[in-house]
Formats: C-alpha cells, structure tokens, sequence
C-alpha cells in the first residue's frame, strides 16, 4: 500500500468517526462505530509507521512510535469500555466518580506525554504538530523539550485543582491550552528569532559584499 493511499484510508476513517458521532443519535451505536473507525486507523497507523515516517524498523526512534501508538490504543480501549460499562449500567458510578475518572486518564496522557516527548522524532504524523515545529527540525526539539519541562508540574496541578476547583471542564480546558500553548508559544518565538536573525544575517551580508 503507497504512503498516499495509506493516508486516504486513516483520513477517511477519521472522518467517519466524526460523522458518526453528529448524525447519529443513538449513543451507544455511535460510541461503537466511531471506536471501530478510530481502531481501524490507529491500526493502520501502527502497521505503516516506517512508511509514513521514513523511519526505518531497526532505528531505535521506531521504538518510540510504536510505544506511542501503543499507549494512544490502550487510552482508547479504556475509554470505550468505561463508556459502554457506564452505558449499559453495568458499571454505575457517580458523577463525582465519571470526574475524577476522566481527571485520570488527562493527567495519565499528559504525564506520559512529558515523558516521551524529548524521543520523539522529527516528523510531521506525531507529537506537537505546528506550522512552525514541523518546518524547523531545531524547533521540534525546543518545544518538545519544552513540553517535557511542563508536564509534570502542570499534571500535579491539574490533579490539585480536580478536588479544589467545582467546573471541572474549565480546568481540564485550561490546563490543556498551558500543556499545549507554552511550548507552543515558545517555540514559536524561538523560530521566529531563529528565521528572523537568519534573515538580517544575509541582509547584513550582502550590504557588507556592496561596500567592499
């Protein structure tokens, strides 16, 4: 299967997922096709990583993804069994426990977030994915790094603020815009300084060759 053809089918699956859940009403159906569509493409996915990334299976980085990959099915998997549990009612559980529950499962995503991101290869298909990051392969690195630096005070004071804090999508919505804006704003910054200062360089230089 070509890289393009390979891109269409994840695409197209994601699409479905998203239709599923806005034209059906039924939740539990909805709920089930949209776990098989996004399963479908994260299965993908995971079986053309090389291919999408131009990474070779011997590379360690390879490693990397997969663990990525593997993580991002495990959440899924989680997610869509504690919806049809809670569903169904087999599992009840109270409001204050679908809380801190899903408080979990942010704070698990954002920790191993940190924790994998310094790994991350330059690519275009995984992690922080900017116009500017994915232009300048020195920038990927600094936002990542970045990243890695805010996620564990951030996933502490997420998990703080879950007991404290009564509008829980207020602060799960505020913790995610810091979890992705600072690394994001300062990696922009830093590309910009970097491209700016490229710029004069070549702008000073070629005023110097006049002069001389």
């Amino acid at each position: 299967m070509s890289v393009n053809k390979t891109r269409e089918i994840i695409i197209v699956l994601s699409i479905l997922a998203l239709a599923a859940s806005l034209a059906i009403e039924n939740k539990m159906v909805t709920l089930i096709l949209m776990s098989i569509c996004i399963s479908g493409a994260v299965f993908i996915l995971y079986r053309h990583l090389g291919e999408l990334t131009d990474i070779s299976a011997d590379n360690p980085k390879m490693k990397t993804l997969k663990g990525v990959t593997i993580f991002n099915i495990a959440v899924l998997v989680v997610c869509v069994l504690a919806a049809i549990l809670i569903g169904t009612d087999i599992w009840k559980i109270s409001e204050n426990g679908e809380k801190y529950f899903a408080a979990t499962i942010v704070a698990a995503v954002i920790f191993f977030s940190g924790y994998i991101a310094p790994k991350l290869p330059y690519s275009k298909h995984t992690g922080l994915r900017l116009p500017w990051t994915v232009t300048d392969e020195e920038t990927w690195v600094v936002a990542h790094r970045v990243l890695a630096y805010v996620s564990i005070p951030l996933g502490i004071a997420y998990i703080a603020g879950v007991s404290v804090i009564e509008n829980f999508e207020i602060l799960t919505l505020a913790t995610i815009i810091l979890w992705v804006g600072i690394p994001g704003g300062l990696s922009y910054l830093f590309f910009h300084k970097k491209c700016g200062g490229g710029e004069n360089n070549k702008t000073n230089r070629g005023k110097t060759n006049r002069q001389f």
